[in-house]
């Protein structure tokens, strides 16, 4: 949710973060903002501070009484200390003073993401260092991609979404066709070598039970 009401401003910011891929709302005055606030679900707040009708300070402060715990970054030229204070006393996260430059925006964006671990729907964390990717197929370990099979990336999620043991039929049911059901050497192996990519200790083994994800 984006609140700045310098039109050209708002527009420029507005484009920018549509080309890094974020879905932007952007409003003009903190009436709207507020509105917005309690009736939709957001990732982050940018808010600029002098706004019509109600300021970023006030409208952050009275959010955050309410139980609003979105992350949000301050836009803004009040750049004295006292007025920094003020802002993170309102409850906000960060601080860009103006002239925003846009690569530091981006900057502080990404470290919001990583610290309140914001991620897109086709990510899952799987630890801190350890992702999935199941739109692309891939685990993210240690800044590494690792490409997965599609079966992989299947069976890893189900093992993911279902907090249970599962057993070997089990998967092979719900991962595959009827008509294209594999044999218990097929599973093994590719539980194996999610084994190998993840480390043996996110899924464990019970013999004659079944495998069980563990976080």
């Amino acid at each position: 949710l984006l609140l700045e009401d310098d039109i050209l401003l708002n527009e420029i910011m507005e484009e920018h973060l549509q080309n890094k891929g974020y879905e932007v709302v952007s409003v003009y005055s903190g009436d709207k903002a507020e509105e917005l606030i309690y009736s939709q679900k957001f990732d982050l707040f940018l808010f600029d501070v002098n706004v019509p009708v109600i300021n970023g300070f006030d409208l952050l402060k009275s959010a955050r009484k309410n139980d609003i715990k979105t992350p949000a970054i301050f836009l803004t030229s009040l750049n004295m200390v006292d007025d920094i204070e003020k802002g993170f006393d309102s409850g906000c996260d960060d601080y860009v003073k103006k002239p925003v430059d846009l690569k530091e925006l981006d900057i502080r964006m990404n470290n919001i993401k990583r610290l309140f671990k914001i991620l897109p729907d086709e990510i899952i964390e799987i630890s801190p260092s350890i992702y999935l990717d199941r739109l692309n197929l891939f685990i993210k370990k240690d800044n590494k991609e690792i490409h997965l099979a599609k079966k992989e990336c299947e069976i890893l999620l189900y093992l993911i979404n279902n907090n249970k043991t599962v057993s070997i039929e089990e998967l092979s049911t719900n991962v595959w066709s009827y008509e294209d059901s594999p044999n218990a050497s097929t599973v093994r192996t590719y539980i194996k070598n999610l084994r190998k990519i993840l480390g043996e200790e996110f899924i464990s083994n019970t013999r004659g039970v079944g495998y069980r994800f563990n976080k």
